[in-house]
Formats: structure tokens, C-alpha cells, sequence
């Protein structure tokens, strides 16, 4: 029996945490030379924070990351960027250089400083641009490119690096669908004949299961899944993590299993329900937004509103699959929408209140609280009332009245604390639990 090739990188129990928001929890996985590792997940899983972590962009708190053994954090920028090649989502613009410079950079690790550029730079250069069919061109501005373009520019420029492992994030992005097939196809081609290690996080299940050896699914920053596409793609698993139906399907010459989407589901609902609460949150302008990832990542159930279409908040819950109550931006809440949210605010276990900036648009959210939310678990993320109260006044009457009913909290790992001693039916705010949990209610200060 032909040995397994050794392990390029290692991540063993990796937690990786912005603050006290979880974008990573216990990840382990091994991914091997010659291997073809696609990561996948929906929005805000945690794909590009592994890819991260992995860089050493970001320390986990937790576990460690290693290439060939050798922790990440030991590895010098130098000896780091001659094992990893980086493919980020977005790049800057930066100066038009020419074509043939913008390859070159690539080289840059296998170079010594104050060193020209090499015979075996140019030729490793000149061969990658000619396979991209860049060949002729090599003068051209990278900003005279098209975006699909630039994207293979990109690639060349990671492969010219010549790094064992390729770390590529959303590397499709932009390019139309044959030069999706083709991109992944020279990625394939490159790990079996090279034997170079590619990881890269994809949103395409299909061109997943059809150019990688395994799939790695990550959900609210934890892996749910690890394995062989045909042993890991199910209808079952695109319902659960990405709430949507589908039929599967086998390719009948390769045997590659696919999905046909049908139907979205109302709501993506976490795999264990057994220890989350509904809770419905209320913010705006970014305030719930660090709230809204945290409350996720523990299991809870989670909805928003009423906050504007195109606000930082509502953003934020269509990437975590969250119901959402939305206004046009800069009107008033208009009658559907507020009966929308009295709707969440009614199904709702627990209400958390984010410090939002309160003005005449958004008042109308408070009164509704105030007159559905009654008997339910209220939790007051308190930062005072200075600043964030426009409408003369009456802001300031309202939060006074719910910080009355409410223990309140003064951040994301606070309000975790609180939540996890309740229970999965809404209990009296006076409850002996929370109250030891969380700091004691103060008064919010008065207008200026």
C-alpha cells in the first residue's frame, strides 16, 4: 500500500475570536501534499478567517496552525511567504504596472534583498503568463484589464510564487463560468502534478465537488462536515447550513455527485436547538452587528429589526441567514414593517436592545417593545443615552422606561453570560440567575 503524503498543514482545535465574537470555534483538519481541500460555508462561516489564521493575519486563541509541523507564529515573514501563497477575495487597485511586473512580484519571497531579478525568475514569470494567456501583453497596465482579468492575473501571480501550499479565497469570484472551469482546472492540475496543497474557500458546492478531493464545511465557525464530495454533499446538509432545498444528482460519466437548488427555506436553523433561545434584537447602524454574530455562533435563534435595507445591521443578518424586519432607508417605520416586527418581537423568548442611534424614524421600535415585549427576558446593552438620542427627549423617556424592565448588559460576552442561564421558555427579568450573572441595572443619566 502506497503510504498517505505527509501533512502540509496541520490546524489543530482552532478558536479564533474578533473581540469576544467567535469566528472560529475547535476547527481541526489536515489537508495533505498533492490535496485538494475546497472550504466551504455561507457567508460569515469563518472561511476566510481560517484562511487567515492560517497566514498568521490573525492569532487563534485557541489551537494552533502548522505548515510542515512548524507552528505558523515560528516561521518568519520570509520562510512564511516561500511555504504560503495568499489568493485574498479583494485586492486594491494600486499603480498600473505592466502585466510582467505584476507577476514578478510573486518571486519577491525567493529573492534576496537588493538582488535583481534572476534568469530563473524571468523564465518561471514568462512560463505562468504564457499558460494564462497573457503572452504578447506582458506591457499592458493591470488597470487596462477587465475584473474577470485581473482575477487570472491574480492566480498567475500566486502560482509564480512557487509556495507549497495555496491559500486562495474565493478565487472564482468575477470570472464568468468558462474561465471558472478553467481557473479550477489549472488549480487541479497543479496540485496532482506538482504536489502543492490548495485550500480555497469556494461558494459554488458543484465546482467543489467536481475539482476538489474534499469538501470542509464550515457553519458559524465551526466544521460540520469533512470529506469526500460524494460523502459529504446531501440535500439534508445544503438544508441545514445553507436553508435551501435540492435534489442530488450523480454526473453520469465522472459518478460526481451535484445539487439542483430548488427552493429557499424560510429560516437556516442551527443543528443543535437544544440549548438556544429565540431572541429578537433590535439595533441599526452597526450597533447589533457584533451581537448578532455571537448570539449565532452560541445556537440561538435569532432575529432583527426594524432597521433600514442597506444598513450595516441588516447586512449582517443576510449573511447569517437571520429574519429581518427592513425599512427603506431615511423614512419612517411604515405600518408593515412595524407589524413584521411585533410579529419577531411576539415569537421572540428573549429581546436584546442594542445601543442604536435613536431618532424620530426609529422611535416607533422602543414603544413596540415597551408594548409587546411584556413578561419576556429583556436585556439592555447600556453604553448611556449621550449621543445616540435625536428626537428631543423622547428617546431618552423610552429607554428609561424599558432599562426599568430590563437587566442590563454592557456587552456581547455579558449578554452570553445572561442567556446562558435562562431557560427555553421566557422567564420573570428578576430572575436570580441572571441577576448573578450580569452586572446590576443602573439608572440610564438624564438629558443634557
Amino acid at each position: 500500500m502506497t503510504p498517505a503524503p505527509p501533512a502540509a498543514l496541520t490546524a489543530t482545535n482552532v478558536t479564533v475570536r474578533y473581540r469576544a465574537v467567535p469566528a472560529l470555534t475547535h476547527v481541526s483538519l489536515e489537508a495533505r501534499a498533492g490535496e485538494f481541500v475546497a472550504l466551504a460555508g455561507p457567508n460569515g462561516s469563518g472561511k476566510t478567517s481560517f484562511i487567515r489564521a492560517a497566514l498568521g493575519l490573525v492569532v487563534p486563541t485557541e489551537g494552533t496552525i502548522a505548515i510542515g509541523g512548524v507552528p505558523v507564529p515560528e516561521l518568519s515573514l520570509a520562510a512564511r511567504a516561500r511555504a504560503l501563497a495568499w489568493m485574498p477575495q479583494e485586492e486594491p487597485a494600486g499603480d498600473n504596472v505592466s502585466i510582467r511586473d505584476y507577476v514578478g512580484y510573486g518571486r519577491y519571497a525567493h529573492s534576496q534583498r537588493f538582488v535583481p531579478e534572476g534568469v530563473r525568475d524571468r523564465e518561471i514569470a514568462e512560463q505562468i503568463l504564457r499558460d494564462f494567456g497573457f503572452a504578447g501583453r506582458e506591457s499592458v497596465g493591470v488597470q487596462e484589464l477587465s475584473g474577470g482579468e485581473r482575477q487570472r492575473l491574480r492566480l498567475a501571480r500566486v502560482l509564480a510564487q512557487d509556495s507549497p501550499v495555496l491559500l486562495l479565497d474565493e478565487p472564482t469570484a468575477h470570472l464568468d463560468m468558462g474561465y471558472q472551469l478553467d481557473l479550477l482546472e489549472r488549480v487541479h492540475g497543479i496540485a496532482r502534478s506538482q504536489g502543492r496543497t490548495v485550500i480555497a474557500a469556494l461558494h459554488d458546492l458543484n465546482l467543489a465537488a467536481r475539482f476538489a478531493d474534499r469538501i470542509v464545511v464550515l457553519q458559524r465557525g465551526r466544521k460540520v462536515a469533512d470529506g469526500a464530495p460524494a460523502a459529504v454533499l446531501s440535500p439534508a446538509l445544503l438544508r441545514d447550513v445553507w436553508g435551501v432545498v435540492a435534489d442530488l444528482r450523480r454526473d453520469e460519466r465522472s459518478g460526481l455527485p451535484y445539487l439542483i437548488p430548488r427552493l429557499p427555506v424560510l429560516e437556516v436553523v442551527p443543528p443543535d436547538r437544544s440549548r438556544g433561545l429565540r431572541v429578537h434584537v433590535v439595533g441599526g447602524g452597526g450597533s447589533a452587528a457584533p451581537i448578532l454574530h455571537a448570539l449565532v455562533a452560541e445556537g440561538h435563534r435569532v432575529s432583527l429589526g426594524a432597521v433600514a435595507l442597506f444598513d450595516t445591521d441588516s447586512e449582517t443578518a443576510g449573511e447569517l441567514g437571520i429574519p429581518t424586519a427592513t425599512e427603506l432607508p431615511f423614512v419612517p417605520l411604515g405600518d408593515e414593517v412595524r407589524a413584521r416586527n411585533r410579529e419577531l418581537l411576539q415569537e421572540a423568548d428573549a429581546v436584546v436592545v442594542a445601543p442604536f442611534q435613536v431618532g424620530p424614524g426609529n422611535v416607533a421600535v422602543l414603544d413596540d417593545i415597551l408594548q409587546v415585549a411584556v413578561g419576556k427576558r429583556l436585556y439592555l446593552v447600556d453604553t448611556g443615552v449621550a449621543g445616540r438620542d435625536h428626537t428631543g427627549g423622547v428617546g431618552t423617556e423610552r429607554l428609561r422606561a424599558l432599562a426599568a424592565r430590563s437587566v442590563r448588559v454592557l456587552d456581547s460576552a455579558d449578554l452570553l453570560r445572561a442567556l446562558a442561564s435562562a431557560s427555553g421558555s421566557p422567564a420573570a427579568q428578576s430572575d436570580d440567575a441572571d441577576r448573578g450573572r450580569v452586572r446590576p441595572l443602573e439608572r440610564l443619566e438624564k438629558p443634557r
